[in-house]
């Protein structure tokens, strides 16, 4: 029994001969295990959203972008006309509406084969072809129209819509998908 009691003091004394660890290189090697552990997360996030494998909300992706998929919007572009003045068709013709329009045209799908086109340079002259038949319609149309129909509140909504309509009978290659007034002044 003697024996016995002697293991166990040895084993405590052995115990006892270890040294404890203190508290700070622990906290210290806990921190460094999140730090590490965070700049992996954030590492791999950013190289799933740069792939286009997570989609961030609100942000487009350069793979969303290339595919045409079905119920994704086509790609447009916008095409500012400068300002329109034209006599309205009311009685004594001293009536006129000034008129800034925008348009959101779509772009046509790109054929298989066919290389992306090169960007020209804008005239800075004057309006090119398109824009011309958009302005020939557009002062068409509005000088069709009286100050009294343009007033009523959905006076302007009626002028869009049928801006839309004239516009694609004229041109059927000219889509557009939204028409934006940036300037609406009828006098009197």
């Amino acid at each position: 029994m003697a024996s016995s009691s002697n293991e166990v003091e040895g084993t405590e004394s052995a115990v006892a001969a270890q040294p404890k660890i203190g508290l700070a290189p622990l906290m210290l090697s806990m921190v460094a295990a999140v730090v590490v552990s965070v700049t992996l997360l954030a590492g791999a996030g950013y190289f799933l959203i740069k792939s286009g494998r997570i989609a961030l909300p609100g942000a487009a992706t350069p793979t969303a972008a290339a595919k045409a998929e079905p119920g994704v919007a086509p790609a447009t572009h916008p095409m500012a006309l400068e300002p329109l003045v034209v006599n309205l068709a009311d009685d004594g013709g001293k009536s006129f509406l000034r008129l800034g329009l925008t348009l959101v045209v779509v772009d046509p799908a790109p054929k298989k084969g066919d290389k992306p086109k090169e960007e020209k340079p804008k005239d800075v002259k004057g309006p090119n072809e398109a824009e011309a038949a958009v302005r020939d319609v557009a002062l068409e149309v509005l000088g069709r129209q009286t100050a009294a129909a343009l007033l009523v509140p959905e006076g302007k909504e009626r002028l869009k819509a049928e801006l839309k309509e004239q516009l694609k009978a004229k041109d059927a290659a000219l889509q557009v998908s939204e028409v934006f007034f940036t300037e609406f002044l009828v006098q009197r």
